[in-house]
């Protein structure tokens, strides 16, 4: 795409940054959660479902407007400085883009689009709008991928090998069955786009840019239209070779999300159910980060981390102002290039290239 750059948003000051949440489903808890944590900064104003139950709950739990349609969240008043969309995958481009027409900010889930024109849309949008596209990726405050991401920006890991990421996760049928639009090409994508996505997104923002992958994707062990479980091969711009390894038919509950880098000068492997611990952990040369290793690996239950904090530090801060946003929406396109470079390669069983045009 061209580089279109985008009218700096006017910085929001002397007052809190009110925002709203489209989707009250599985995840939208951690949003709540993270604006609560920064209430001396940010409110949460209006919540938006098109489920009264779930909406109801919202609302009552947060004290926010309720409104069953994104058209009534946009009318709120007074309006609200940033939408959420915490919505199926499928959704997110067309609702960002009238977020954008209506001067509001965007902060998508991820991933923030199901097709690689509609990312583009979206991003082109909030550009000629003026306003802040910004693209979930809590995962990448962990303190244990902050840890490794420090590393590989001081260059400890020499030249990079060999990089291998398995996410071995359980989702049962009655997952899928809960929600017409669950494992849907249209609205959801399958255990790449939707459960790995922030793994996918490791494979850039940890390692760099990727020359080209090739997959194979299959549908074993669920009713559902998309794949439950896929294989990829990646060979990075550096030279560097990997894999990702990807079920959701893991018996009988989620096992494992890992990455493991070999380097020239280190090598590293977090897992856990999800990277949440640190394994493997040494290098040809001593830094100050080796003292924090024992104090960044925690226990979760949970798949999502304890990023959302973090993350939500970033997005009202550039708000505000006073920083640049971590993980814009062409930061997003990053990931999502990815993901449908291997869906292109799955399908048509050809390795894919990137990036997917000049």
């Amino acid at each position: 795409m061209s580089l279109v750059i985008p009218s700096r948003a006017r910085p929001i000051t002397g007052r809190k940054i009110r925002f709203g949440l489209v989707g009250c489903g599985r995840i939208s808890a951690n949003h709540i959660g993270a604006i609560e944590s920064h209430s001396e900064r940010a409110e949460l104003v209006a919540v938006c479902d098109v489920s009264p139950e779930r909406l109801q709950a919202a609302a009552s739990a947060t004290g926010a407007a309720a409104y069953d349609s994104l058209d009534g969240l946009l009318a709120h008043d007074p309006p609200v400085d940033a939408v959420i969309l915490a919505t199926p995958s499928g959704l997110h481009a067309a609702e960002a883009i009238a977020c954008a027409a209506a001067g509001r900010h965007v902060v998508t889930e991820k991933p923030m689009a199901t097709h690689w024109r509609d990312g583009k849309a979206m991003v082109a949008a909030c550009d000629t709008a003026g306003v802040h596209l910004f693209v979930v990726k809590q995962n990448r405050r962990n303190p244990t991928l902050q840890l490794v991401k420090r590393a590989m920006q001081k260059g400890r890991f020499g030249k990079v090998y060999m990089v291998n990421v398995n996410v071995f996760w359980n989702r049962p049928q009655s997952y899928y069955d809960s929600a017409a639009w669950r494992g849907t090409w249209e609205f959801d994508g399958g255990a790449f786009m939707n459960q790995a996505s922030h793994y996918v997104d490791l494979l850039d923002w940890l390692i760099g840019p990727v020359e080209s992958v090739q997959a194979y994707t299959a549908t074993l062990g669920r009713n559902i239209q998309v794949e439950d479980t896929g294989v990829l091969s990646i060979r990075w711009r550096t030279g560097a070779l990997g894999s990702m390894s990807v079920t959701m038919l893991t018996y009988p509950k989620n096992l494992e999300g890992s990455i493991t880098i070999l380097g020239e000068k280190g090598t590293v492997r977090l897992g856990g159910v999800a990277v949440n611990r640190i394994e493997h952990w040494e290098f040809a040369d001593s830094d100050p980060d080796d003292a924090l290793v024992a104090q960044a690996s925690y226990d979760t239950t949970s798949v999502y981390g304890f990023g959302h904090p973090l993350y939500y530090d970033n997005v009202i801060s550039a708000l505000r102002g006073e920083v640049e946003p971590d993980t814009d929406g062409r930061e997003g396109l990053h990931s999502l290039e990815l993901l449908i470079a291997t869906y292109l390669s799955a399908r048509d069983g050809k390795r894919i290239a990137l990036p997917l045009e000049y």
